[in-house]
């Protein structure tokens, strides 16, 4: 299919595409578009940047244009996002494409207050974008009314799954009627995404336009094999090297996405960072800065990423390894868009090798290695037969955050090793070598000695450090005081006898 007036949409949509400047449909538009115009259910398998967006836009707006309801303004159209920038951009989408058409929309999506979204849906709205939270807060309190819906989107459905989303996903389509037209887009295939599909899919038609063919044949692509604290001064002379100017870091945490924009800022490279801890003020504000040109690197997580669609992207640094490698062929493909060519960086450490093994077995070759660098780690290379997957013995994600009470300059212990090891040699000591004689019995033998240290008090009542349940500090001095009160009355008694 040569051309979008090949499809058969309404024509006030062609002039919007035109004004656009799209002339000739992407491989997921040509084999999407026809079976939604027929009414088909569909399975798509396609990352972002691919056009997908536009492949179910422009069918939803041509058949609602079509069909005016009988009573008020209804929702007719839902769209289910993980991610709130992904939300925003395919609201911005609808209304870029319907702009001729007599149709209205909204986004719904938490980090925000929700009044104007709630005067939005009372004015009523044909088509609804959300995120899976805030849609059933608002509906809950009866803000939003899905009974009517013809046409339900699911996107990147595999990371709604990944993000906990199932549960609610399920209970979205329990408030949708059973007869409608459904349309699943998900960036990988995994089993939960099979079963979801069939699910909630009628005899769909299959879309898959494979991820790495539209990217990895246009991106240079070069692995480091680096100490893990040798990455941020790599990715700075990798940065400062090559002049980036529009780039992207991923990195595995949010904080450590917030440290590493911080340290680059630091050394005068202009930075800002994005993820799901951040509000959505300061999530578009910095997407803003990045698109302006305002900062020259935009460090990002994998699910903050979703919805960032930036055309200008000429770099994208790895700079924690991914697990899955579907993700690593996702985050490569921010660059080389619109037929532009484009360069990504993977830096693997020691404890990465296995996820380096993964994406090597999915590309289908192995990944140039960036010898020519001074923080060049040949231990972090891969063995030989290695398998996929975390490196035994490695740290899964950052440090914990679970506090151990001792500060952090004080010694932690683990429960089987260091303790026990010092235990046993201080036991093997003699008491002439600093170790204090121990009175306490054995066990099974009676002891000769009183059951307290030599030297010492005896213990003394009432001294517990605990309080008793249900009783303020006040009542436990009290009682405290009557008990000592009581002691030091009984010798009284014993000297008037």
């Amino acid at each position: 299919m040569s051309t979008f007036t090949e499809l058969h949409l309404d024509e006030r949509i062609l002039e919007a595409l035109h004004a656009e400047g799209y002339r000739t449909p992407t491989p997921v538009q040509a084999e999407t578009i026809p079976a939604l115009m027929n009414g088909r259910d569909v399975l798509g398998i396609a990352q972002t940047g691919t056009g997908k967006t536009a492949a179910f836009a422009l069918p939803i707006l041509h058949h609602l244009a079509a069909e005016k309801p009988a009573n008020g303004r209804p929702i007719r159209a839902l769209m289910l996002t993980p991610t709130r920038e992904l939300a925003a951009q395919i609201g911005d989408r609808l209304r870029v494409y319907g702009r001729h058409l007599p149709l209205y929309s909204t986004v719904i999506f938490g980090g925000v207050g929700q009044s104007p979204q709630v005067k939005a849906l009372h004015r009523g709205v044909d088509m609804l974008v959300a995120t899976p939270g805030r849609l059933l807060d608002l509906h809950e309190q009866g803000h939003v009314d899905l009974s009517e819906v013809q046409h339900f989107v699911l996107d990147e459905a595999d990371r709604m799954l990944d993000m906990g989303f199932s549960k609610d996903v399920d209970r979205i389509l329990r408030l949708m009627p059973e007869r409608r037209q459904n349309l699943m887009f998900s960036a990988t295939m995994p089993k939960a995404i099979g079963s979801l599909a069939n699910d909630m899919l009628y005899q769909p038609v299959s879309v898959d336009i494979s991820p790495e063919a539209p990217t990895t044949d246009r991106i240079e692509q070069y692995v480091s094999f680096v100490r893990k604290q040798d990455k941020r001064e790599l990715l700075i002379d990798l940065l400062e090297g090559q002049m980036v100017s529009c780039g992207i870091v991923f990195t595995r945490t949010k904080h450590g996405a917030n440290r590493l924009a911080k340290q680059l800022e630091k050394v005068g490279i202009p930075a800002d960072s994005i993820h799901g801890d951040k509000s959505q003020t300061a999530r578009t504000r910095a997407l803003e800065r990045f698109r302006n040109g305002e900062v020259f690197v935009l460090v990002a997580t994998d699910i903050a990423s979703r919805g960032i669609d930036v055309e200008d992207i000429t770099h994208v640094f790895n700079f924690d390894l991914p697990n899955e490698p579907e993700v690593y062929i996702h985050r490569i493909g921010r660059t080389a868009r619109a037929g532009r060519e484009g360069l990504a960086y993977a830096f693997c450490d020691e404890s990465e090798s296995g996820y380096l093994v993964g994406i090597q077995r999915l590309l289908g070759h192995d990944i140039e290695v960036l010898e020519d660098q001074p923080y060049h780690f040949e231990k972090a290379r891969p063995k030989p037969g290695q398998k996929p997957g975390r490196v035994k013995g490695s740290p899964v994600g950052g440090p914990s955050r679970r506090g151990t009470g001792r500060g952090r300059d004080m010694r932690r212990y683990n429960r089987g090793g260091q303790k026990r090891r010092e235990q046993q040699q201080r036991s093997n000591k003699s008491p002439g070598q600093g170790r204090k004689p121990n009175n306490r019995s054995q066990r099974g033998q009676r002891s000769d000695q009183p059951n307290r240290p030599s030297g010492g008090r005896p213990p003394q009542p009432n001294q517990r450090r605990g309080k008793q349940q249900g009783r303020s500090n006040a009542s436990n001095r009290r009682s405290s005081n009557r008990s000592h009160r009581s002691n030091r009355r009984q010798p009284r008694r014993d000297d008037r006898s």
